[in-house]
């Protein structure tokens, strides 16, 4: 039997019988009666010899006598009470009448007369009463807000149970290898030692976030089996001046202590930005916490055994110090993964999933370029969800397609309804972004068509480029523009009107043309930066953009700009009116469907119809040639008879 189970049964038992003796000494107490004498009735009775019985408690303190007793009638709960001054008269009259008149006389000692109890009765409540609120501060202090350790770090050791491996960091293929000398230095140092090599003592992981950072530092302490440090760069900074700088002498104290080991540093930025920058000047708690780093790191001994990873996706605010060599002497890019290393990612978040056995890995990889590897592991994790919420065994494709556009736009809003014009104008603008997409050769691929709205869109055309490639060409670039002001030039063909939809578009396409006229050199101004593509990072990018041109260049920019865009728009309505056709029937097909797919897409180039549809289409001209053929038998017969 549990013993808490024995307690719980034990416990009713303990409190009946406690209640049990509470009420008969209350019982008790309510039978007693207690007469209260004067002076006068006391001696009275004394002097008629009607007291059986007498106390006498003297008061040091006081200087009094407490006196109790009981007369000759009373009951046997019944008792007098009376409290006299000292005086050695009184006793000597008490104690001739005890003799006189054979009455029990106590004379008890005084309780107070103990110097020891005296002073116990007087220190030992205060003891209680410091020794309680001392227990309660240093309970609240260093239970919840661990105020009182101000200095200590807050770096976290990593449990050995947790420990992450290579072969749990999908894709990263070159960054491996770039972080594999920090492991073969843990494990056997000697060897670099004979060879004189002096292993990095800082590397820093630079990349955009969910690109796996945090994952890939874990890998390295768990294939290298030794200590793992984490702690945040907000961990340091707090109020107080100085007391960051603390904690970073702590954190290499504990690391020293525990050498080889591995120290993370997550969010660097935090408190490694540039020393006296800002608006405001300086900021003396962080700026003294980086320099306790800076001194920290160069203070290491050649072959300590302590290696220190950060990470960051804003390496461009990092002081100049943080990265020299000596500190941080390495830096790892983790970049988004191109198409193989999306589809090892894949793999590894699909390993616990139920996939439809049409679905493959491969085609999800393909259509999803830029996502990183957060992104991916949320795609399918929302398609998990979806397939429950509906009440299915496995992710089939329709969960795919709506986890995607849950990533990209957020989750659909059914619930928002559409006038009929808003609908056809929305559906109008969705297909004239597709039909410029579709007839330009260096255009991305639409996949996939949806006029539901979603965030702040009223609808979206989902475009992948064919291949994935670092660089592009003036042409692709220019036909991006194309494909952006589509829908507005649709709206224009269409309807004769135009309306607030594009502005995301013009936000894109204006963005890419200025960026060839200022950045690319891609215009008549000839190939010149005429603008950084970034300004001062503290005090806002385009506020403090660096423009080294003249009020003329800066018109001539302008003019480029517009030039650009005109040309495109231009090119954008003459494709759309050559096709007019196929833009009709992408949008009254969107005002049937909602939503169409890539293959449905390629269906309606193709033939003009949906590939259900066309299905139907070849059924019902097989059913009349079969009805045909049968007649023309039966009329072959009836002519031989």
């Amino acid at each position: 039997m549990n013993n808490k189970t024995v307690k719980k049964g034990l416990f009713p038992y303990v409190f009946l019988f406690c209640f049990i003796i509470v009420c008969l000494l209350i019982f008790q107490n309510f039978n007693t009666t207690v007469n209260n004498f004067t002076y006068d009735e006391f001696i009275k009775e004394l002097d008629s010899n009607e007291i059986k019985e007498l106390n006498i408690v003297p008061k040091t303190r006081s200087e009094t006598y407490e006196i109790t007793g009981k007369l000759k009638d009373y009951d046997e709960n019944e008792t007098f009470t009376l409290t006299l001054p000292k005086s050695d008269e009184f006793i000597s009259k008490i104690t001739d009448a005890a003799d006189k008149n054979k009455f029990t006389l106590n004379v008890e000692k005084d309780p107070e007369s103990s110097e020891w109890l005296a002073v116990l009765t007087e220190i030992i409540p205060l003891a209680i009463l410091v020794g309680a609120t001392f227990w309660l501060f240093t309970r609240q202090i260093g239970g919840n807000n661990k105020s009182m350790d101000f200095g200590k770090s807050r770096a976290k050791l990593l449990e050995e149970g947790t420990k992450t491996n290579f072969k749990d960091v999908a894709g990263l293929t070159e960054e491996k290898e770039e972080v594999k000398e920090l492991i073969d230095f843990l494990k056997n140092p000697k060897k670099f030692q004979a060879m004189g090599a002096r292993i990095p003592k800082g590397v820093l992981l630079v990349g955009p976030p969910g690109t796996g950072k945090t994952l890939l530092a874990r890998a390295v302490a768990g294939e290298a089996k030794v200590p793992f440090y984490y702690i945040s760069g907000s961990d340091f900074v707090e109020l107080f001046v100085g007391i960051g700088a603390s904690r970073v002498r702590d954190m290499f104290k504990q690391a020293k202590m525990n050498a080889p080991c591995l120290i993370f540093i997550d969010e660097i930025d935090a408190v490694g930005r540039q020393r006296g920058t800002g608006l405001g000047g300086g900021h003396d708690e962080r700026e003294q916490t980086l320099n306790q780093l800076l001194t920290e790191m160069d203070g290491f001994g050649p072959h300590e055994g302590i290696i220190v990873i950060a990470a960051t996706n804003r390496p461009d605010v990092l002081d100049p110090a943080l990265l020299r060599p000596g500190r941080f002497d390495r830096q790892v890019t983790v970049g988004l993964p191109d198409k193989n290393a999306r589809l090892e990612i894949l793999k590894v978040h699909a390993k616990n999933k139920t996939l439809d056995k049409n679905i493959t890995l491969e085609y999800l990889a393909k259509r999803t370029p830029g996502f990183s590897g957060a992104d991916l592991e949320n795609l399918l994790n929302e398609a998990a969800l979806l397939t429950v919420r509906r009440g299915k065994k496995a992710i089939t494709m329709s969960e795919i397609d709506e986890a995607t556009d849950r990533v990209i736009m957020g989750p659909a809003k059914v619930t928002k309804k559409y006038t009929d014009k808003e609908k056809k104008l929305v559906a109008y603008h969705e297909a004239g972004h597709a039909v410029v997409g579709l007839k330009l050769e260096g255009a991305n691929d639409v996949q996939k068509i949806t006029i539901i709205p979603r965030g702040q869109a009223g609808g979206y055309t989902m475009m992948t480029p064919k291949e994935e490639t670092f660089t592009s060409t003036k042409q692709e670039l220019l036909e991006s523009i194309s494909g952006l002001l589509g829908g507005r030039v649709a709206e224009e063909i269409e309807f004769g009107e135009i309306t607030t939809g594009a502005h995301d578009d013009f936000k894109k396409a204006t963005k890419i043309a200025r960026s060839m006229v200022t950045e690319y050199g891609m215009s008549k101004l000839g190939p010149m930066m005429l603008e950084e593509p970034s300004g001062n990072t503290f005090l806002g990018r385009d506020y403090t953009k660096n423009r080294n041109v003249s009020d003329i260049v800066a018109h001539e920019i302008d003019e480029e700009m517009r030039s650009i865009i005109n040309e495109c728009y231009e090119k954008t309505k003459k494709i759309l009116k050559e096709n007019k056709n196929l833009l009709d029937l992408i949008a009254n097909t969107l005002l049937e469907e909602e939503t169409i797919t890539k293959e449905q897409i390629d269906s309606l180039v193709k033939t003009g119809h949906l590939p259900n549809e066309e299905n139907k289409e070849e059924e019902k001209n097989t059913d009349e040639d079969s009805s045909k053929e049968t007649k023309s038998n039966k009329e072959q017969k009836t002519d031989k008879e």
